[in-house]
């Protein structure tokens, strides 16, 4: 018996170790100690508590602690990542949005959801609930002054390019009507306090205005994430005809790179530092009094290197204003230097580390303009 178990878990590890095995099928996380014995899938730890909750589909275990059979072990074997991704991810939307390991868990769920439990990539030309260019619903709303969620209806519309929503059902005329090539959705379930929380964010007046919505149902508040990306993907096709959809693609909805508290000072540099919320997204560093404020109270544009931006740590020496966090930073504009000041050292690094990624691309057209 013990020569027997011996010989299927050498088996096991051959399929475990190869290539396509080594990153997890669903989030693309290194080196998967799990796999699902009916989908034939290696997988990581989160993501096999999402698969054990739709049994009826995925049967989960442990590549380490479980007992495995030889006709599971074949399976593995005759299926792996590659064989069930070419099936199971065959057609999707070139807009579709494919979670990673970094991402919340609802974007997680239904990515796994849709691709094995309502095989929404198995058919090519298939109709999917966000693709068909127009989304109508309700989604609670936070209220800009009372900070209230209520409900409100919102209207998608690609033949219109925008978004809109309205205060009350029956309502005539939207309370706004946003262009869709403005518009920028993420998922901000801690900010939001909701598991399904999405921000989404356009430009007015080329300053940047933020609304946070929910949506009890987590496929519900998916569907209108990737809604609003095939919108804009098939309005960008037509706005830049000979972009290639893989740099179309790289101009949708995108993740803050780094969000989180730090202190700042004004340009005399002499002020109080005064702890604030900050949003870098892309090139535009956003400070809010509150995380859920609608309108940011500054903004600061990060260029290039080239364009004479850097980061630098620490302050610079003689720096007046008080300040209670110790771990300084300086960024330098060809206007003038901005100093912050951070809680941990590790919260220093990560903002100069993202600073850093910023200021060491190259500026486009569209962000000299």
């Amino acid at each position: 018996m013990a020569g027997g178990n011996e010989r299927i878990m050498k088996a096991l590890k051959e399929v475990w170790r190869r290539a396509e095995n080594s990153f997890c099928a669903d989030c693309g996380k290194p080196d998967p100690d799990w796999a699902s014995s009916t989908l034939g899938v290696f997988i990581c730890l989160s993501c096999s508590g999402i698969h054990r909750n739709i049994p009826s589909i995925s049967k989960v275990k442990s590549l380490k602690l479980d007992q495995w059979n030889d006709a599971q072990v074949q399976f593995l074997a005759k299926h792996g990542n590659a064989v069930t991704k070419a099936t199971y991810e065959a057609h999707i939307p070139i807009y579709y949005y494919q979670p990673t390991y970094s991402d919340c868990q609802v974007l997680r769920e239904q990515w796994i959801r849709a691709k094995y439990e309502r095989k929404e990539f198995t058919e090519p030309g298939k109709q999917l609930p966000y693709s068909d260019g127009v989304k109508e619903g309700i989604l609670w709303k936070r209220g800009r002054d009372n900070g209230q969620f209520l409900p409100r209806k919102f209207l998608l519309s690609e033949r219109e390019g925008c978004l809109k929503y309205f205060t009350k059902q029956d309502a005539k005329e939207p309370k706004i009507n946003v262009k869709i090539d403005v518009i920028n959705a993420t998922f901000q379930p801690v900010k939001i306090g909701n598991p399904n929380g999405l921000q989404i964010t356009y430009l007015k007046d080329n300053k940047t205005r933020n609304i946070f919505v929910y949506h009890e149902s987590g496929k519900e508040i998916v569907d209108w994430f990737n809604a609003i990306r095939s919108v804009q993907f098939h309005y960008l096709k037509v706005a830049f005809p000979i972009a290639s959809d893989h740099e179309i693609r790289n101009r949708l909805t995108r993740n803050f790179l780094k969000e989180g508290y730090m202190e700042k000072t004004g340009p005399k540099q002499k002020e109080a530092f005064k702890k604030r919320w900050f949003t870098l997204d892309h090139r535009r560093l956003m400070y809010f009094k509150d995380p859920l404020d609608a309108f940011a109270k500054g903004e600061v544009f990060v260029g290039s290197r080239e364009n004479g931006y850097s980061v630098q740590k620490g302050l610079p020496s003689g720096t007046q204003g008080n300040f209670s966090w110790h771990y300084g930073l300086t960024i330098v504009t060809p206007d003038r230097e901005y100093l912050f000041t951070c809680e941990t050292e590790a919260d220093q690094l990560d903002w100069i580390s993202a600073f850093t990624s910023v200021i060491n691309q190259d500026m486009t057209p569209q962000e000299y303009a």
